[in-house]
């Protein structure tokens, strides 16, 4: 079973019917759901994901004045909620992974991926937020949200970077793709300095991946999940995938030519996507098209690879 499933029936066979008991007035309050950092979240979880911090709970979300009146008598509740559930049992959690399940200030979780209590209002928040943060706070599943706080958060954050900051961070990205791929990588291996050339390597794979995030207005998870979530992606997806398990599969085959037919890919999307339509297989010279598009003034004269 996956996490998501089982915390949902979770709540609605244990946690649901035991609020209603106990303190109903609660739940006309509380969003209640499954979001965060565990891969049960991104529905990447599997047997192996069962050894810490996997298992029957979910998340009580509360707004702090409600949580002022309410908190203690949610924790007290949900404390007392069977800890085995079809035969899963929450493992306890170290204190890397502690605190993913169970009542939680509404401010305060999403402070604790993005840095804000509040969504990113500004063009330098939106760039200061971890792109990482953004995911784990928009991923999983809301099963109630009555008063609606939690979900309005996430609706804004769902609504992805501004274009502006969408199209600075692809310009760095481009560059920084064709300065580790196009261009250092091949140049490492004529050397013979193949460690150099692994490195220029596995530095384009992330910045080709996270340009293929970029230009599906996806936000890109934890380093452990980006390929998997990048197969479903609707915009190169399909085609990038292959390319980059080829990149890092062939031992000491140059990477060359897989390289440029991926960055052939991601030029024709810059041109479908109205960023780019120089006539060029150089990703860095269309770099500097999508930064030149840039409307602040701000962002379009920083520096070109900063991101």
């Amino acid at each position: 079973m996956k996490g998501l499933t089982l915390s949902f029936r979770y709540w609605q066979e244990v946690g649901l019917p035991a609020f209603q008991a106990q303190c109903s007035q609660i739940l006309e309050q509380a969003a209640v759901g499954l979001v965060g950092e565990g891969s049960e979240c991104f529905g990447y979880d599997d047997v192996l994901s069962r050894d810490h911090d996997w298992g029957p709970g979910f998340c009580v979300w509360l707004e702090p004045e409600a949580m002022s009146r309410w908190g203690d008598r949610a924790r007290l509740i949900y404390d007392q909620l069977p800890k085995e559930f079809e035969g899963f049992r929450r493992l306890r959690p170290d204190p890397m992974s502690a605190g993913r399940v169970g009542v939680l200030g509404i401010a305060e979780f999403y402070g604790r991926f993005l840095g804000l209590n509040h969504p990113p209002k500004s063009l330098t928040e939106w760039r200061r937020v971890p792109e990482s943060g953004l995911a784990v706070s928009t991923n999983g599943q809301v099963f109630q949200d009555p008063v609606g706080t939690f979900s309005a958060f996430r609706r804004e954050l769902l609504s992805y970077y501004p274009e502006d900051v969408r199209r600075k961070k692809l310009a760095a990205r481009c560059a920084l793709a064709a300065q580790s791929g196009q261009y250092n990588y091949a140049r490492c291996l004529r050397r013979g300095e193949k460690v150099a050339a692994f490195l220029a390597l596995s530095q384009f794979v992330e910045h080709a991946q996270a340009i293929v995030f970029l230009l599906n207005r996806r936000f890109r998870p934890y380093y452990k999940w980006t390929q998997r979530a990048l197969i479903q992606l609707p915009i190169l997806g399909a085609e990038a995938a292959p390319l980059l398990e080829k990149m890092v599969s062939s031992d000491g085959v140059d990477q060359s030519r897989n390289i440029e037919e991926l960055c052939a890919l991601i030029i024709g999307e810059l041109g479908n996507q109205g960023l780019s339509f120089v006539n060029d297989d150089f990703l860095l010279v269309h770099a500097r098209a999508v930064q030149e598009k840039i409307s602040d003034p701000a962002l379009r004269t920083l520096h070109l690879m900063a991101e």
